[in-house]
């Protein structure tokens, strides 16, 4: 989604309706008018042209729009959208923030920032008021001057270049917009995301590092019925497996030394997701988590249920088949969809997989050219993870969320403003005792 921009006319229109040409035409009908004809030309005002084109706002019920550069004097986002009454803190934000932040570890990015966030507007006595939540969060870390020979030498498989493409200048310390800093808006805004979805409808996200390059962790392995968050944060890859998190520490640590990088896989499952989220055909559910996730930063890679796995199998052995559980509830024995049928959620858990690149910025010697169109030699200087993963976690949570609360508004406003149909329909809203069962069937 996109802020309104009203353009001008065109270079070299004439305000007076359209061509030129057309000007021209109507002075010669003048002229060959007569007492007996005439032709009468009335000029016309030029309509204004509007285009949905800036794209740094997502949702379209809860609207979040996120600014600021790696290097400028902050980041942080505005949230529109937000119900009113809501008890708000800048802690509850500030929880994800620290995750996400740079210097957290030494398989992290060496940049130092507390990214402290700051409430200017939206919350007033511990509460939203409905109106526009400002989060800001200053930099302090900035080194500008580490940039300076990559002002004019584009970085391989950077934005660089296609920055200057597309707008004709760009801000050139730490990678602008395009660095991850930008994230820290998505990150605050998924912090109130996650705590209405978490009220309203006991909805939980949790994302995990599941691969980092070649050490893949084996689907088995993770309970996703009772995976908590302590598992996840219990080591520094946010791995929930101790071997496998020791596995993918050595890799990083063997690229980090040698000033190279490496990329990897981030899982992300919803649970007590309600049913009903999503809107055929175009607002499918699992359509909108892959626009939301794939807009995160060095992302490559989307999967949702089964797959590119699920090709291999046939229709008997991919489709889930239904039965009634021990309340009386419709469900599914497989969860090989991921949670949603028909872009619409079923009330399983949701699950998904997003590839991570190997970082573009590394310290080793690579070939590439200059704006001005010189071929040069490139050692990248500045501060950049040698692995993105471990603190992508949090931002894809972030903006899983946004995609879900965003949803289910959306559900709300549309199929539950008159009562449901208890027949075929479930509640938005679930229970933490019918959480906790859930949780002990699968434990």
């Amino acid at each position: 989604m996109a802020s309104s921009l009203t353009s001008k006319p065109f270079l070299g229109a004439s305000r007076t309706d359209g061509l030129s040409g057309l000007c021209s035409i109507s002075s010669d009908l003048r002229n060959l008018s007569s007492p007996s004809v005439q032709f009468l030309i009335r000029p016309r005002t030029l309509r204004k042209l509007q285009v949905q084109a800036a794209g740094n706002t997502y949702g379209n019920f809860f609207r979040v729009t996120t600014f600021g550069e790696s290097h400028g004097g902050g980041v942080g986002c505005v949230i529109d959208g937000c119900p009113p009454r809501m008890p708000l803190s800048e802690a509850d934000l500030q929880g994800d923030l620290d995750r996400r932040r740079p210097g957290q570890s030494r398989i992290t990015t060496p940049r130092k920032e507390t990214d402290t966030c700051r409430i200017l507007s939206g919350v007033h006595e511990g509460v939203t008021t409905g109106t526009p939540i400002l989060v800001l969060v200053p930099n302090t870390d900035q080194r500008g001057r580490d940039y300076d020979e990559m002002s004019i030498a584009y970085r391989p498989s950077h934005a660089d270049r296609t920055y200057d493409l597309k707008y004709g200048v760009r801000s050139v310390q730490g990678g602008g917009r395009s660095s991850a800093r930008e994230t820290i808006g998505r990150v605050a805004a998924g912090a109130v995301a996650k705590k209405i979805l978490k009220a309203f409808s006991g909805t939980e996200v949790l994302a995990y590092v599941s691969q980092v390059h070649k050490v893949v962790l084996p689907e088995e392995s993770v309970n996703h019925y009772t995976l908590a968050l302590d598992q996840v944060e219990s080591n520094i890859v946010r791995c929930p497996d101790a071997e496998y998190a020791e596995k993918m520490i050595a890799a990083i640590d063997a690229v980090r030394v040698k000033g190279e990088s490496i990329g990897g896989v981030v899982t992300c499952i919803v649970r007590n997701c309600p049913p009903g989220l999503g809107s055929p055909v175009f607002d499918k559910l699992e359509a909108e988590f892959a626009k939301a996730v794939l807009s995160l930063p060095a992302t490559k890679g989307f999967e949702f249920g089964s797959g590119f796995a699920g090709t291999f199998l046939t229709g008997s052995e991919h489709n889930d088949e239904f039965y009634l559980d021990e309340q009386g509830k419709i469900r599914t024995k497989t969860n090989r969809s991921g949670g949603t049928q028909g872009g619409i959620s079923n009330g399983e858990i949701i699950n998904m997989r997003i590839a991570f690149k190997p970082t573009a910025t590394i310290s080793k010697k690579q070939n590439t050219v200059t704006r001005d169109k010189h071929e040069i030699e490139l050692i990248a200087r500045g501060r950049h993870d040698p692995c993105v993963v471990p603190r992508a976690v949090p931002m894809v949570e972030a903006t899983i969320a946004l995609a879900l609360v965003d949803q289910l508004m959306a559900h709300y406003a549309q199929c539950h403003m008159f009562p449901i149909n208890p027949e075929l329909q479930e509640p938005l809203r679930i229970t933490e005792v019918e959480a906790a069962e859930e949780a002990a069937l699968h434990s």
